[in-house]
């Protein structure tokens, strides 16, 4: 029987197409056992494996582990947003700034 977090992993995995070993390359972690974290209830990752995974899905950790929680709000896309923008090279970080000011409505 799966967890919340295991249904809110598949879930998201399912709205960005992504296969089980795709999302498992993405967030450097096993196949077998992301599917256990999607079917078995008796899985708890780590705070590092739910980081990784939450990077590849594109939201915060907090919403995975949060129960009452039933699809990412702004605020769980905005936190994995910055923790990848965190990521990149000064470069890139000079590249999205400018991107992020056209952006903007003047």
């Amino acid at each position: 029987m799966a967890t919340r977090l295991g249904e809110k992993i598949r879930e998201l995995r399912k709205g960005k197409k992504l296969t089980l070993e795709a999302l498992a390359g993405q967030a450097g972690l096993s196949k077998s056992y992301l599917w256990e974290l999607e079917n078995r209830e008796s899985q708890r990752p780590s705070a590092e494996k739910l980081t990784s995974l939450a990077d590849a899905l594109g939201v915060s950790a907090s919403f995975l582990i949060e129960d009452d929680i039933q699809t990412p709000e702004e605020h769980h896309r905005d936190e994995a947003f910055y923790r990848n923008y965190k990521k990149l090279d000064s470069a890139a970080k000079e590249r999205l700034r400018k991107i992020l000011d056209a952006l903007k409505d003047d």
